[in-house]
């Protein structure tokens, strides 16, 4: 997957907003009948592309790599894996892939698990068809939309927090704001603000070179910068991530 910088993802948002490059949509759901009133309603719009459908976790994540959707939208009471491991799973592999979290109600454990798994949406699936279509085209533009919905539940927003001052991967006292990077972004941006190449990550991790390409897309793309050296500069400034070591 390339790796855009600020200026050229907006070119690339100005691209789909002229019609010559569609985003990429992956709907999973269990339903047919539901799937096929999604592809209706996201089909009528020139700058929308359903590329795949999924009816489980397991030909989710198939179409996934295999089509490498812009947007997901991620029933969350698919038959085992559900969804919100299938987020997880998902998000490991093609962390730039925006997630949207279907429910049926509002559920403060789903929210929680969904925040977690690393959504970028949460939403009802009684939601108006523009409301959804306005949703994908703002996560595509890099929009964090669960923030505003995990911060509009206090009791939420609490275990939010403390679930982030438990992770923090130097056990630093002064819990830092709720960040929008998962832990492994968080550990991926500490290497590389240790001046670690990519390739020297992906062998510290045991991953990838190209998923530590993958993540760094996710983590400009959250943090709304051009490059990485002003990601790292954003996340020591909320004390996400440590100094570098002389």
């Amino acid at each position: 997957m390339t790796e855009y910088t600020g200026p050229e993802r907006r070119r690339n948002a100005e691209r789909r907003a002229s019609g010559y490059e569609r985003v990429r949509i992956l709907i999973v759901d269990d339903h047919a009948l539901f799937r096929v009133g999604i592809r209706q309603i996201l089909e009528r719009e020139p700058d929308l592309e359903v590329v795949a459908e999924a009816d489980d976790g397991r030909t989710a994540l198939d179409a996934a790599f295999a089509t490498n959707p812009d947007v997901i939208l991620m029933d969350l009471s698919l038959p085992a894996p559900g969804g919100i491991e299938t987020t997880q799973r998902v998000k490991r592999e093609l962390p730039s892939a925006a997630i949207v979290v279907l429910a049926t109600e509002e559920d403060e454990d789903a929210l929680f698990e969904s925040i977690k798994a690393g959504a970028a949406a949460f939403i009802l699936k009684g939601i108006a068809p523009e409301d959804l279509v306005m949703i994908i085209r703002r996560v595509v533009a890099g929009e964090y939309l669960i923030n505003d919905k995990v911060f509009s539940k206090p009791a939420v927003a609490s275990r939010v927090l403390k679930e982030f001052r438990e992770l923090a991967v130097y056990g630093q006292e002064a819990a830092p704001i709720f960040a929008p990077l998962s832990p492994r972004e968080v550990e991926i941006l500490d290497n590389i603000a240790q001046g670690m190449t990519n390739k020297q990550v992906a062998y510290a991790l045991s991953i990838s070179e190209q998923t530590v390409k993958n993540h760094m897309s996710s983590i400009l793309r959250k943090l709304s910068v051009n490059d990485r050296t002003q990601a790292v500069v954003y996340a020591m400034r909320q004390g996400w991530i440590r100094m570098p070591e002389d």
